[in-house]
């Protein structure tokens, strides 16, 4: 099973008393896109959810933590070697990661 992330990502839009309209500027995304997440309409890539964490002052470790414990030191080790690449490793990455997430 995923991860939920609309019932994570509203729980904590509500919790720091923002509508929609304010997350989705704040994280300068589209509201569509907040909404179609929350609703389960759509899985955000690793991109929005960074930047959904940040407008949240949820760091990536805390919004995984709850799912699975484990996860933070592996996060840690991914984040710590994402650093180190290039801006075309990144989008590479993130390519690579988004096929794999539809399979």
């Amino acid at each position: 099973m995923g991860i939920d992330y609309g019932s994570k990502f509203l729980e904590l839009r509500k919790k720091n008393k923002l509508s929609q309209k304010d997350l989705a500027d704040i994280a300068e995304i589209g509201q569509t896109t907040i909404s179609d997440i929350e609703a389960g309409k759509k899985s955000p890539n690793a991109i929005t959810i960074e930047k959904i964490c940040l407008a949240l002052n949820v760091t990536l470790t805390e919004f995984f933590a709850e799912e699975r414990p484990q996860l933070e030191s592996e996060l840690r080790r991914l984040v710590d070697t994402a650093r180190k690449l290039s801006p075309e490793q990144i989008e590479y990455l993130q390519k690579l990661l988004e096929s794999m997430s539809k399979d």
